[in-house]
């Protein structure tokens, strides 16, 4: 999502920091690493580690919102993805001895990357109907796992550095123009549910999966992102405006963190619908 939604919003962003090349960048800073240059390096072979938001950093973030007389509720990413949410969870709780007064709620979102995106623009909605810190809290958790992720990637190379697929499956699947289909579950995982064979084929799994899961639900507006491969996520909009008559199709980069991990290439399609089961 873009910088400028989280100013219109007041949104406070705690971002993610990963290592590439040697030097250290912050996912939330605006003076990040313009994301075409992260993607440039990693096509050139650019090595890339992410890390947790440390338990300092969200204490920080915390106890200064605090003080200045918010409460807070920090949708967390994926605990099953990263160690993010427990020490959210700890910082929140520390904050929350110090100040009693204080009201720091930290949902594990079980989402990544637009998908989670996706959650927060549902969640700012809620707050901006005028909910009650409690009752936002308890609709993002009835309604989280509601908020399907697929996913394809172009390169098996950055799944197999990530223990995602073995050394031989990367190989081989490489050779053979096989496209692995993914998505996040209900535990906030990322599963390697199937393989197509071929990009566009892979490109209309997307769709098609959207097109078993989204049931009755009415989508507003649905989010494709891409790692560096606008043409491809541009593809599978059109398909979506197509099969659903979803107008509202919000297109954007895969970012650092997720994108250290999944590489160049990904497409990944997130909506609403009945169940995230594939």
């Amino acid at each position: 999502m873009e910088m400028s939604y989280y100013r219109e919003h007041s949104v406070h962003l705690l971002g993610m920091t990963y290592t590439l090349n040697g030097m250290e960048y912050d996912s939330a800073s605006e003076k990040n690493l313009p994301i075409e240059e992260f993607y440039r390096q990693l096509r050139e072979g650019g090595e890339s580690k992410t890390a947790q938001v440390s338990l300092d950093k969200a204490t920080s973030a915390f106890e200064k919102l605090v003080e200045e007389g918010y409460d807070v509720f920090h949708l967390a990413f994926s605990s099953a993805l990263s160690g993010t949410y427990q020490s959210c969870t700890v910082a929140a709780n520390d904050v929350m001895e110090r100040h009693p007064e204080a009201k720091i709620i930290v949902v594990d979102s079980l989402a990544a990357s637009m998908g989670q995106g996706l959650m927060l623009n549902y969640a700012v909605t809620l707050k901006e109907q005028g909910k009650s810190l409690e009752e936002l809290t308890a609709i993002i958790e009835a309604e989280k796992l509601r908020f399907c992720h697929n996913f394809t990637v172009d390169d098996l190379h950055f799944l197999h550095r990530g223990g995602r697929v073995s050394k031989m499956t990367a190989i081989m699947g490489t050779a053979l123009g096989i496209k692995p289909t993914l998505h996040v579950d209900d535990e906030g995982r990322l599963i390697n549910v199937g393989k197509v064979r071929g990009r566009k084929q892979s490109l209309n799994w997307l769709v098609d999966k959207m097109g078993e899961r989204i049931g009755s639900h009415k989508n507003e507006v649905v989010y494709v992102s891409h790692g560096d491969c606008e043409d491809d996520a541009k593809y599978v909009a059109d398909l979506v405006k197509k099969h659903f008559g979803i107008k509202n199709v919000v297109i954007g980069y895969i970012g650092p963190v997720i994108g250290t991990h999944s590489g160049p290439g990904t497409v990944a399609l997130f909506f609403v619908g009945d169940t995230r089961d594939i």
